[in-house]
């Protein structure tokens, strides 16, 4: 084999770098982002895959309709097809007990978990919280939500349940805490609050089911440029954002504004991963195709 000198293997390296920096190459050895590559949440630091498993079409009827043995097959798919983040609420009309039985004999540190709590619950919250463990089998969960925050006072008023979250942070029965959002005037004490690790937030490119100042009419368009706007800076302030209603709540029939809906999102810069509802495995397969083509675009 012929002798390579110090000064022939810098030059052949360097030559290298050159034409990887030429185009084509480069492509080959830049990693691609994608729906199911793991992304971190802010200054939570949770990993979860950018997207998510959402359990609460139209509040959990549509899974909850599919019957257990077919949920069970629609959750292993989706994680056979390397989706590693499932969410659910307790207002979900039973999810969370079928989301723990499609679950079950999966390793726990194979997959992320987030449900939400509803703010209306009058109980001790940290009984509250017990049952979400044993509902879900699950003795911790990466994410707890305080769920469909309305009034733009909720930081102050919902006090009792942040202080609840935070103990049971500090015990690790959950990594992280935030909330979700319903409605503008919401929205608009997001950015300062510095309890926020996670804000899930309402996102699409036309506004549909997305929030504006009149927090119980859905079907009044959603303001998407404040949307936009608080969003970036809750982003910015360093909480992770996993944005819903992808979909328009199951009202973009048409494949391309599903597309233009997830090229929107993943186009801003503050939007980390997303959750999407599903019925059946053609759904998980093209969510993951958009997804990977929005991200990528």
């Amino acid at each position: 084999m012929a002798h390579v000198s110090r000064r022939d293997f810098l030059r052949s390296s360097a030559a290298g770098v050159l034409a990887l920096g030429s185009g084509g190459a480069l492509e080959a050895f830049t990693p691609k982002r994608s729906a199911t590559g793991m992304v971190t949440l802010g200054r939570s630091g949770v990993q979860v895959t950018r997207l998510a498993f959402g359990t609460g079409t139209f509040g959990g009827r549509v899974q909850h309709g599919l019957g257990q043995p077919e949920f069970t097959r629609l959750v292993r798919y989706a994680y056979d097809r390397g989706i590693r983040f499932f969410e659910t609420a307790d207002s979900y009309h039973g999810m969370p007990q079928m989301l723990a039985a499609a679950l079950d004999g999966i390793p726990r540190d194979s997959y992320r978990l987030m449900t939400k709590y509803n703010t209306a619950r009058k109980d001790n919250p940290q009984a509250a919280i017990d049952g979400f463990r044993k509902d879900l089998h699950s003795e911790y969960f990466d994410i707890l939500l305080l769920h469909c925050v309305r009034s733009p006072a909720w930081p102050g008023e919902l006090r009792r349940l942040e202080d609840a979250f935070s103990e049971a942070k500090s015990k690790k029965v959950i990594l992280s805490h935030g909330a979700s959002v319903h409605g503008l005037p919401a929205l608009g004490a997001f950015p300062g609050t510095d309890w926020l690790d996670v804000a899930m937030i309402r996102m699409n490119h036309n506004g549909t089911r997305m929030d504006n100042f009149n927090t119980l009419d859905l079907d009044e368009p959603g303001i998407v440029p404040e949307v936009v706007e608080q969003t970036k800076k809750i982003h910015a302030q360093g909480a992770g954002v996993i944005s819903m209603k992808l979909v328009g709540e199951g009202r973009f029939t048409r494949r391309e504004d599903r597309q233009a809906s997830l090229r929107f999102a993943m186009g801003l810069g503050c939007v980390d991963c997303v959750t999407i509802g599903f019925k059946n495995t053609a759904e998980i397969d093209e969510a993951i195709e958009n997804l990977d083509l929005a991200l990528n675009a």
